[in-house]
């Protein structure tokens, strides 16, 4: 069974951060990559300001997590992406062949003069296809680089998952269960927390107070399916114990606060 992989976004773009586009790449990753045996430990919005990117890249580089990025690697004045990443590596931008003849093929001479700065990638990075205007991203050092509209971002980064990075549909799938208390202070669920974790460390537990009533949503998630159904049992069992009140419905009116 493959480990849960750790990964990260940054989604560029001044139009996320001003608020004229609404990001759709966040609500899409967060349902996908538990899918493919991932799990989002962060995710960063960025401008398309240059220095600010690039110091972003920079850290994002360093970390080695892998890294998914979106917006700004068109051909415009205002992307910047592409240069930004290579900068942050301290390596030149190049044309690849690859690109290059990517390019080519959709738009014959036309390609030329503007429309093949879209080929020009760090050195050494590695094309990944579009199949919907086969204009190409890139991936180099663990970070894949798509085009900001989600509609061509996302077949490109199931491809990546695919091809690259050999996480298909299902593979160690993360599972959650979740239960209900109310009239509870989450303080009194410190020291049973603590204690399920010490005892499944594999697993994670959580609580989410819910607005609009005094309500807890305590939660358990992981990948291992009979460690899960042992600390569900746990769970329950302690709770009762303890003379807490838990249910498998929350109720009326309470939303995640």
């Amino acid at each position: 069974m493959q480990e849960i992989q750790p990964a990260s976004a940054l989604i560029i773009g001044d139009e996320i951060l001003t608020g004229t586009r609404v990001d759709a790449h966040f609500p899409w990753l967060a349902q996908q990559l538990p899918q493919r045996g991932m799990r989002l430990l962060r995710v960063q919005y960025v401008t398309d300001a240059a220095k600010e990117l690039r110091a972003v890249l920079e850290n994002s580089f360093a970390s080695g997590v892998t890294t998914f990025c979106f917006g700004g690697i068109g051909g415009t004045p205002d992307d910047r992406t592409r240069q930004c990443a290579a900068q942050a590596l301290g390596l030149e931008l190049a044309r690849h062949p690859e690109a290059v003849a990517m390019l080519e093929r959709r738009f014959g001479a036309e390609a030329y003069p503007t429309r093949i700065r879209m080929t020009e990638f760090p050195v050494g990075s590695g094309v990944i296809p579009n199949p919907i205007n086969q204009i190409p991203g890139f991936h180099i050092r663990n970070h894949y680089f798509y085009p900001g509209f989600p509609q061509m971002a996302q077949p490109m980064l199931e491809w990546t998952l695919e091809a690259l990075l050999n996480r298909p549909l299902r593979a160690a799938a993360m599972n959650s269960r979740v239960l209900w208390i109310a009239g509870l202070g989450e303080s009194a669920l410190v020291a049973p927390m603590e204690a399920w974790a010490a005892r499944f460390p594999q697993l994670e537990f959580t609580s989410l107070p819910m607005w609009g009533a005094q309500c807890i949503e305590l939660g358990v998630r992981g990948v291992e399916a009979e460690a899960m159904a042992q600390a569900w049992e746990v769970m329950r069992a302690h709770l009762t114990a303890l003379g807490i009140d838990y249910a498998d419905e929350p109720p009326a009116g309470a939303n995640a606060g």
